[in-house]
């Protein structure tokens, strides 16, 4: 039987980890029992105890034992404190996210996601900023082994040698999410977007709406984490049926006529379209169309609704989780909707 303060060695509390600490605190005492580190009966480290050498706070430390304690895992006996109490855990998957940023559809495909694969798995969640090497520092530093590792792969600078970094993951362990990456070898899972096609198919369904504009712009900043192939999609589309256009990178800056429709991937960007449109005296749907990435909930009610291309981001976060339950490397691209409003 170990003692507490031995126990103290296998929980581990990541500063840069996005996963909430208590939850770190209890994945790493659910990992110890799996790997039979801890047996049933073993006794924890008091709620304090582990709030002084972890340098949490005591509200996480509690955090931690309670919500293990409402799985099962342990038990408590008042003066005594809290001890293993169950050894036959049903999970068995500890999965490791790796997401650019976070964002409101990030969210949906994180909850999406953690409500597939059930609550018996155990998930640790990383943000990089869109920077490879502080993806590498993370990927680098981690502190155990895990059974799936999956990543949103959007970088700004160093894009093309990303590869090289996600190929160091076991490929029955990788699973990349939102766009594949050029590079990456062998038969890993994957659940993406095909955004050049995306992009045109959209367009195309909208295009008896686009008709009565001359100009579409597509607001594409210069420094993006954004697939150039969106790019790619727009230019065939606008070639393909005679629209003129042009790639914008800075929309305040943009001259803003009559007959001309936006096309934006940043809700930022969004806001500043609406601006100088407003302050244009321009109308929305008649003289200025706007079209918006990713459908949101507040775009069906601004200003009479913004039509929005978008893909499917609870679907992408089940299929993700579906395809580490059922072990499959299959690669499978999410559904991709208009969404058609008076903005346009």
């Amino acid at each position: 039987m170990k003692s507490p303060r031995d126990i103290l060695d296998l929980i581990h509390i990541d500063d840069y980890s996005s996963t909430p600490k208590y939850k770190q605190l209890a994945n790493s005492i659910i990992s110890a029992i799996e790997e039979g580190k801890l047996v049933k009966g073993d006794p924890l480290p008091s709620i304090n105890e582990v709030s002084y050498v972890l340098e949490v706070s005591r509200d996480t430390s509690e955090k931690g034992y309670r919500f293990l304690k409402d799985k099962g895992v342990l038990d408590s006996v008042p003066g005594k404190g809290y001890f293993v109490s169950n050894i036959d855990l049903k999970g068995n998957f500890h999965v490791v996210l790796f997401f650019n940023k976070l964002s409101a559809h990030k969210k949906i495909i994180f909850d999406s996601f953690i409500k597939e694969i059930g609550e018996e798995a155990t998930v640790d969640l990383y943000v990089y900023n869109n920077d490879l090497t502080l993806f590498k520092r993370m990927l680098g530093n981690l502190k155990k082994e895990y059974s799936n590792y999956v990543i949103i792969p959007h970088f700004i600078e160093g894009r093309d040698e990303a590869f090289e970094v996600i190929n160091q993951i076991p490929k029955e362990k990788l699973l990349l999410m939102d766009k594949l990456v050029v590079g990456v070898e062998g038969d890993y899972a994957a659940v993406y977007e095909n955004f050049e096609r995306d992009i045109f198919n959209a367009l195309d369904q909208a295009r008896a709406r686009l008709s009565k504009y001359h100009t579409l712009k597509l607001i594409f900043p210069d420094k993006s984490y954004f697939p150039r192939d969106i790019i790619k999609g727009f230019y065939k589309f606008c070639q393909q049926y005679a629209f003129d256009h042009l790639l914008v990178s800075d929309v305040l800056s943009e001259p803003m006529k009559k007959g001309e429709v936006y096309i934006n991937l940043m809700e930022d960007d969004l806001v500043k379209i609406l601006n100088r449109v407003l302050e244009s005296k321009m109308v929305i749907g008649k003289d200025i169309g706007i079209i918006s990435y990713n459908e949101t909930p507040l775009k069906k009610f601004i200003l009479n609704g913004i039509t929005t291309i978008s893909t499917d981001f609870a679907a992408m976060g089940t299929s993700a989780a579906r395809m580490i339950i059922d072990g499959s490397k299959r690669h499978e691209e999410v559904p991709f909707y208009l969404t058609l409003r008076d903005s346009i």
